[in-house]
């Protein structure tokens, strides 16, 4: 930690859990000098809670590369009520000397693009829990149908089915009345199995490395 303590931009990128980014930002505003920007690279969790245990709410904002970073061309940068906007466009621009495309937004739950995507996912797993289509004909139908480059299950498995879970429970937590945020109960099932896509080698497909090698319907419930 003390390695940082010049630094003028930080971007933090560790696990997603807000119970260990709390204490390490609280550790991080008392080591780093005050003129430093911090910025988190958190795909779903409150920006704000950070900001505010960091010490300099101010000079806090969201940085929301995505993965993989290097292949990714966008990035979101994410304000509070509290970040000032000289911090803000700083950060901003600094973002796009390296190349990114920038979307700003509030501090709202999965920022642009995860509130969209990430409740979706949870639809595509809902219609197959229904019986209403395979896991094969409903990715093929978001690539074919609205040009997604992977299907909405592909792509909960690529992330990680624990992943998509803890954040579909942290969002249905806070915000207990919001309709979109939905925890399907095969989704819990598959994590509590171990199934956690790509990484595990199974879930709502079956994995060879990289590789979605065929649909896993018979293993959903």
């Amino acid at each position: 930690m003390s390695a940082l303590s010049e630094c003028d931009l930080i971007v933090e990128a560790i696990i997603e859990d807000i119970n260990i980014k709390v204490p390490f930002y609280e550790n991080l505003g008392k080591t780093v000098k005050p003129q430093a920007i911090f910025a988190s690279n958190t795909s779903s969790l409150a920006i704000s809670k950070m900001a505010e245990a960091s010490g300099r709410p101010d000079r806090f904002v969201g940085l929301h590369f995505f993965n993989p970073v290097q292949l990714m061309p966008l990035t979101e940068v994410i304000r509070t009520d509290a970040t000032n906007t000289a911090v803000f466009e700083l950060t901003e621009a600094w973002a796009q000397s390296l190349g990114k495309t920038t979307v700003s937004c509030g501090d709202t739950p999965g920022f642009i693009v995860n509130r969209l995507l990430v409740p979706s996912m949870a639809q595509a797993v809902l219609m197959v829990e229904r019986g209403d289509a395979t896991v094969k004909d409903v990715d093929i139908s978001m690539q074919l149908g609205a040009g997604y480059p992977m299907g909405p299950l592909t792509l909960a498995d690529y992330v990680g089915l624990d992943t998509c879970l803890s954040i579909l429970k942290g969002w249905k937590s806070e915000f207990p009345t919001e309709p979109a945020f939905i925890v399907p109960a095969s989704l819990e099932k598959m994590v509590a199995a171990g199934k956690l896509g790509r990484k595990s080698g199974e879930g709502y497909y079956i994995w060879d490395g990289d590789k979605a090698i065929a649909p896993n319907d018979a293993a959903l419930f």
